[in-house]
Parts: C-alpha cells; sequence; structure tokens
C-alpha cells in the first residue's frame, strides 16, 4: 500500500500536467481581463464554518466531509468546498471596508468523501470565483460571464446554461411549505433518505438522483411560482442582461444547488458529452452568507468548477492530450574538460531564459544524441577538448540538420534570435 495513492487520489504529471498547467494559466490570464484577484485560503478550517454556511443537511455534511479532532481538541475540516473559506476570509481581513465589489478567485485542492468515479474524485480540485459587495443582478450577471467565457476560452462545446431562482427568505419558507405538502401527499413513494430529508429540508429532497424518486418530484410545485414581486424583478432583470450580452440559456426551475446558503439566482453549465447529462460549472447568489458566518450584510455571488471534471470532458471531445517536450537546446559532451563547460554553459543559457539541456548521466556521446530526441531539442551541439580550447562549437539544428559554428560567448545571442525559447 505504501507505493499506491489512496482511493479517490491521483497522481499528476507529464502529458496531463502539461493539459492542467495550460487550463491554470488560461483561468489566471481570464480573471485578470475581468479584474478578479486570487486568494488562498487554508486547505482546513474550523467544522462550526461549513455546518453554518454550508447546511447540517446537505450531503456534503452528513456524508462527505473529512473531519477530525486535532491535539488542541478542536474540530477540524478538510475544505470540501471553497466558498465559506472565502467568506471566512473576507469578514476575518475587513475586505468589506474596502470600495466594493469584491472580486477573488481561487485554485485549490477539494476534499469530499464519496464514492469514486470517472471526474470525481476524493481529492479535486476547484477553480472558484466570489464576488462581494453588490445585491445587483448585474453582478449575477458578471459571475456567469465569467464562466461562460471560460468555458468557451476552453473550446468546449456542446454546454448549455441553465438558470433558476429560488428567491428570498420569505419565498423560500413559502415554496417550503408547498413542497411539504407535496412531498407529504407523495412521501410512501420516495426513499428512505428522501423521507428522512423531507423533514427537515424538503429543498433537499430535489437533490436526489434515484429514478424513481426523480419520476415522482417531476410534478412537485417549482419554486418560480413563489417568487415576489422584487425576487421575480431581479431575475428578470438578471434574463434581459444575459440577453444584452449574448450569451444563451434556458430556464430550469428544478434547479436548487447542494448548498444552503444559495438565495435567489441559481445557474449551471450542463454538458452530456460524458455520458449522463453531468454538471460541468455550478453557482449562484449568496446573500445571507457573510453575515451569518459574523460579518456585515453582504450581497455576493459566485461560482465553482470542477478541473477534473472538466479535463475529462475536454477529453471526450478532444481525446488525450498528447505530451510533446520541448528544449531549445541540448549540450552534449565528451571528457571531463567537455562535461564542465556544457554544465556551465547550460546553466548560463537557463538564466537567460533559454530552455537549455545536458547530460548529468554520463551517456555516452550516441546516448546523449538520442536522449536529444527524447527532450525534443530543436538545436544541439558537441562539447569536447578542442571545442572548449577555441571556444566556440558547431550548433545543429536538428530539423534540418544544418550546422553553424557559433562562439561561447554569442550562444545567449544565437538563441534568442531565433526566438528558440517562444515554442
Amino acid at each position: 500500500m505504501l507505493t499506491q495513492a489512496p482511493k479517490g487520489t491521483k497522481d499528476i504529471f507529464g502529458a496531463e500536467m502539461a493539459s492542467w498547467q495550460k487550463m491554470e494559466e488560461r483561468m489566471r490570464a481570464l480573471a485578470k481581463r475581468f479584474g478578479i484577484e486570487e486568494i488562498r485560503t487554508p486547505i482546513f478550517e474550523h467544522t462550526e464554518l461549513f455546518l453554518r454556511s454550508v447546511g447540517d443537511t446537505t450531503d456534503i455534511v452528513q456524508k462527505e466531509m473529512y473531519t477530525f479532532t486535532d491535539k488542541g481538541d478542536r474540530s477540524i475540516t478538510l475544505r470540501p468546498e471553497s466558498t465559506a473559506g472565502v467568506a471566512r476570509a473576507f469578514i476575518e481581513h475587513g475586505m468589506f471596508n474596502q470600495p466594493q465589489p469584491t472580486k477573488l478567485f481561487y485554485i485549490a485542492p477539494t476534499f469530499r468523501y464519496e464514492n469514486t468515479q470517472a471526474g470525481r474524485q476524493r481529492q479535486f480540485h476547484q477553480f472558484g470565483v466570489e464576488l462581494f459587495g453588490s445585491y445587483a443582478p448585474e453582478m449575477d450577471a458578471e459571475a456567469i460571464s465569467v464562466a461562460y467565457e471560460l468555458i468557451h476560452s476552453l473550446g468546449l462545446r456542446n454546454v448549455r446554461l441553465k438558470i433558476n431562482s429560488l428567491g428570498g427568505p420569505q419565498c423560500r419558507a413559502k415554496y417550503n411549505q408547498a413542497l411539504r405538502s407535496f412531498i407529504g401527499e407523495n412521501l410512501s413513494s420516495l426513499c428512505e433518505e428522501c423521507q428522512q430529508r423531507a423533514q427537515k429540508n424538503p429543498l433537499r429532497v430535489l437533490d436526489c438522483k434515484q429514478a424513481h424518486c426523480q419520476a415522482v418530484l417531476k410534478d412537485a410545485p417549482v419554486v418560480l411560482d413563489v417568487l415576489d414581486t422584487e425576487c421575480k424583478a431581479h431575475f428578470e432583470r438578471l434574463q434581459s442582461l444575459l440577453t444584452a450580452m449574448e450569451i444563451p440559456f434556458e430556464v430550469d426551475p428544478y434547479i436548487v444547488r447542494g448548498l444552503d446558503y444559495y438565495t435567489r439566482t441559481v445557474f449551471e453549465f450542463v454538458t452530456d458529452t460524458i455520458g449522463a447529462q453531468g454538471t460541468v460549472c455550478g453557482g449562484g447568489r449568496y446573500d445571507g452568507l457573510i453575515e451569518q458566518c459574523g460579518g456585515p450584510a453582504t450581497g455576493a455571488v459566485g461560482f465553482g468548477l470542477g478541473m477534473e471534471r472538466l479535463m475529462l470532458t475536454l477529453e471526450a471531445q478532444d481525446g488525450k492530450p498528447v505530451y510533446a517536450p520541448y528544449r531549445d537546446v541540448f549540450l552534449g559532451s565528451i571528457g571531463e574538460a567537455g562535461r564542465t563547460k556544457a554544465m556551465a554553459l547550460t546553466y548560463q543559457l537557463r538564466k537567460a531564459g533559454v530552455l537549455a539541456e545536458c547530460d548529468t548521466v554520463g551517456r555516452s556521446v550516441k546516448a546523449q544524441m538520442k536522449y536529444a530526441n527524447k527532450t525534443g531539442a530543436r538545436y544541439t551541439m558537441i562539447l569536447g577538448d578542442d571545442e572548449v580550447s577555441k571556444g566556440s562549437a558547431q550548433v545543429k539544428e536538428m530539423e534540418t540538420g544544418e550546422s553553424q559554428e557559433v562562439s561561447f560567448a554569442q550562444l545567449e545571442t544565437y538563441f534568442k534570435s531565433r526566438k528558440a525559447t517562444l515554442k
């Protein structure tokens, strides 16, 4: 077991790591365009934070959290989602005193004890955006536009945006009453877990994935029917904004999301690329969370995106990534003087931004050239006693076979002039 990763975790390297790095670069670049700053919060938080924010009737809290007691007899939980931690940081550091909005993003490892399957691990990674400081639907539209732009910049196809509104607390209470009445009439037709959920939080019943429960729930009342005037206007304004921004959407009254802190707008980007319809990205508004966690009343909206699921969707669409290693130059060597000079020049070139490599294993020249091919080197050169003495060597372009004598003093200029590092 010492040489096997724990169930629900995996190692990322090679071609997959190259794809992850490319994805993360695009995420950071996108966030910069939208004026969103990065935040990094602790991997673990006090358990109470998640009980209060996520909700003690959710699957996350009831079944999936990694919780332990530390040496100070404190209950600690590895973060099962990142919004609560970002909200805690917003309060703790007084970010609400700054000119609003506060716009933050994260790329973070996250932990949930759940059944592993394609695109779903016990340690997984999320990209998320949290926008604080406004109750206006314009902020909802901005959050959705970030997610929409990211999905399209990554080249994902056949992804649909679905939106809904859960209304405010009064709408939620009215809807819960209607839902309880419906569930009560159909309680015996639902699974045991749904029957238990119905007592504490009937909204969670709508999260059930069992087919026979879904068949019953398709006739359940919808929350849009009980929205008050203000919440209805908010939702209609959001739809007008998305239309003006040319972001296509569908209204789906059965989207409720799996966390208790959501209010008014909720949304999901869904695809069937990897089989049954799955959520690629989801989020919504959570106007009560900051106050609930001890801060001032603050409007907020955000979303989270599972990077493993996103990667799986891209692979299903375009195939697995092909790993193509690349180096600007490989400096081969013969003899001790050649090895020493090759090492020195390689370090010098690397400091200058040239992607250089040399032999550190003690291979023969023939083996060094084979290795140079494996590194994807665009150029090669061999350094021996003669080259060290005259201070220059033949630089060979691997693709054409052409060679040119270049002095060691001019190597940096030579490679930069050919824009080799822009590969």
